[in-house]
């Protein structure tokens, strides 16, 4: 029951960040994000017994995930609001949602690990979809290309960074775990 309980707060606390980031970046409060990011990155960290791997694909999903939008917002295509540091780069409230983004992909998503073409068919949907929403409801993003265009390129982007994520992971874990039986 402890894990059924552990992945419904991983759910939760992750959509809570996404809504935390995306509905601040559109009011103005670009704090709101990372604020919640923080508070679910103690909590998943503490209570999620994953910390060491948690914490490496946090360290591939950041950077990975800062590349992939701040491509699109120096390409135009992706306009955000609050967009701070700087424009044209990834603001600080996406760098909040690739945090709650990889802290679950050992948990609530961690079945996908062993399903690439399944989580190429939910990185095509999802990826476009999370985008899509937080423009129309929130106007946390807005389109600097024809939707469709920008959609679709977000749609191939989600689609091969989440197999790579976990990929990258997995080969990571490997050699962390054959690193370990040598000690």
């Amino acid at each position: 029951m402890k894990g059924a309980w552990l992945t419904l707060g991983n759910v939760v606390g992750f959509q809570a960040v996404w809504l935390a980031s995306v509905a601040g970046a559109g009011a103005g409060l670009a704090w709101a994000g990372p604020l919640a990011a923080l508070a679910f990155a103690a909590a998943m960290l503490a209570w999620g017994g994953r910390r060491r791997d948690d914490l490496r694909l946090l360290a591939v999903a950041l950077p990975l995930g800062i590349a992939l939008d701040s491509a699109f917002a120096a390409s135009g295509w992706l306009v955000y609001a609050e967009a701070w540091p700087w424009s044209g780069v990834a603001p600080v409230w996406i760098c909040s949602l690739w945090v709650g983004f990889a802290l679950t992909l050992n948990h609530s998503m961690a079945r996908l690990r062993q399903w690439p073409l399944a989580a190429a068919a939910l990185g095509l949907v999802g990826g476009p979809l999370a985008y899509w929403t937080a423009a129309g409801a929130f106007d946390a993003v807005s389109f600097g290309a024809p939707v469709a265009w920008v959609l679709a390129a977000l749609a191939l982007g989600w689609a091969a960074v989440l197999p790579l994520l976990f990929a990258i992971d997995n080969h990571l874990a490997a050699g962390a775990a054959i690193k370990r039986a040598a000690a």
